[in-house]
């Protein structure tokens, strides 16, 4: 079974297909993003919801990094969704958490 291990706020952006530069906002305002693990297959996953819409389900594997890149802004790419993820919070502090 999966649980709720963190919760927070941010701006969720996909990088774009075609150009593999530019960001492109998966939502129009902050949404909620969800990390959760589940113990009987020892997975983690990061999940976000725009309504009823996943606009992250990305599966945490061990060859993953997530990037600060900014002071309010990090990344990480996910190989099996063959894209890279963005995260843009309010505050420093929110992307240390």
């Amino acid at each position: 079974r999966e649980q709720p291990i963190f919760s927070t706020r941010a701006h969720v952006f996909q990088i774009d297909p075609n150009t593999k530069k530019n960001w492109v906002p998966t939502s129009k305002h902050a949404v909620t993003v969800s990390y959760f693990y589940d113990s009987t297959r020892n997975v983690y996953r990061i999940i976000s919801l725009d309504g009823s819409k996943a606009i992250i389900n990305s599966t945490i594997t061990p060859n993953m990094t997530f990037t600060k890149t900014s002071q309010k802004f990090g990344q990480w790419a996910d190989s099996r969704a063959n894209t890279v993820y963005g995260l843009g919070f309010s505050s420093e502090h929110h992307l240390s958490k």
